[in-house]
């Protein structure tokens, strides 16, 4: 079942890169027109415009109807990443030179724009009674995860980080464009409420523990599979749960090392040598091994990758309940 499942995703996947080369932008002008085409082209899990097909179809839809939809979800997050990139000051990413390092700084905000533009015009398309929920539930998607963004970029220059205001900002910035994805498909399936709420809360658990997943492999994961590289968050001083938490379990010299790694400020990080960077990342690493957050971290990513499933069954029986099931699954021991 997990080969056929699998495969669908891969079919599914396809059907959005194929429906996205649509939609490259030949009257714009030609570095801005370049750059979207770049970006749109430049491949990905799709997971998000994929879990919108899903969910339509879970609610009683088709794939076929939510396609605009996903699409817009997709175009949505691509949006995010070019301007994330700039802020991060990000090199490259799905192993590609990030826009704003192959053209500039302006391009890459002038194509983040125009992204999100394209996603609005694709949004409208959907046949659905109300575009007007739609698009509501769209815009505050948009609206929470810069909010969460700039959450992000607040806690740099605090030294009082919780836990809980780190779980607040991926609520925002990471999970809430899940949980818009899953609710957007669960609308245009026409779902009832008790299946519109299920696939809501599917949503927002798996966007947790996609998150919490993201800042393991960060640590953990290989450069080959991961599509950038490993302990950018760590040169970054990024407040990551692994990071908070083991500032919270640590003393001593372990501690202060740690300290130091979250009071760093953007732009620092091209001080350090390569040699620097990466006896940086295995002493960090190695610090989280010993007070066990790396474990703490798994057994979080299972935690809400089980509230997850459990949301699950007030959904209706169907292929497509399982394969989000299997989903969730597969996101739980991805490399990437």
């Amino acid at each position: 079942m997990s080969r056929h499942f699998a495969r669908r995703y891969d079919r599914l996947r396809l059907r959005v890169d194929a429906y996205l080369a649509t939609l490259l932008q030949p009257r714009a002008p030609g570095t801005l027109r370049d750059a979207c085409n770049y970006v749109l082209t430049s491949g990905g899990k799709r997971l998000r415009a994929v879990l919108v097909m899903l969910s339509c179809e879970a609610a009683g839809g088709t794939t076929r109807r939510a396609l605009p939809a996903a699409a817009a979800v997709e175009i949505m997050h691509n949006f995010t990443l070019v301007h994330d990139d700039v802020m991060d000051h990000a090199p490259s990413r799905r192993g590609l030179p990030t826009v704003h390092k192959r053209w500039d700084l302006n391009t890459a905000l002038l194509t983040g724009d125009t992204l999100l533009a394209i996603a609005y015009s694709e949004l409208l398309k959907t046949r659905h009674d109300n575009l007007g929920n739609l698009t509501r539930l769209f815009t505050r998607g948009v609206y929470d995860v810069c909010e969460g963004q700039a959450l992000d970029l607040s806690f740099e220059k605090r030294d009082d980080v919780s836990v809980k205001e780190y779980y607040d900002m991926i609520a925002r910035k990471t999970g809430r464009l899940i949980t818009t994805s899953t609710e957007l498909g669960a609308l245009i399936g026409g779902g009832s409420r008790g299946t519109l709420r299920a696939l809501r809360t599917f949503g927002d658990n798996l966007g947790r523990a996609f998150q919490l997943q993201d800042d393991l492999l960060d640590v953990v994961g290989d450069e080959r599979h991961f599509g950038k590289a490993i302990g950018g968050d760590i040169i970054e001083g990024k407040r990551t749960f692994l990071l908070l938490t083991a500032l919270e379990r640590t003393r001593g010299s372990d501690h202060r090392l740690l300290e130091q790694v979250a009071q760093r400020k953007t732009g620092i990080p091209r001080l350090l040598s390569a040699a620097d960077r990466r006896s940086m990342v295995r002493k960090v690493r190695t610090i989280y091994e010993a007070c066990g957050v790396i474990d703490a971290t798994r057994r979080r990513v299972g935690m809400y990758t089980r509230r997850a499933h459990q949301s699950l069954a007030a959904v209706p029986a169907s292929p497509a309940r399982e394969m989000l099931h299997w989903l969730s699954l597969s996101l739980l021991h991805r490399a990437s």
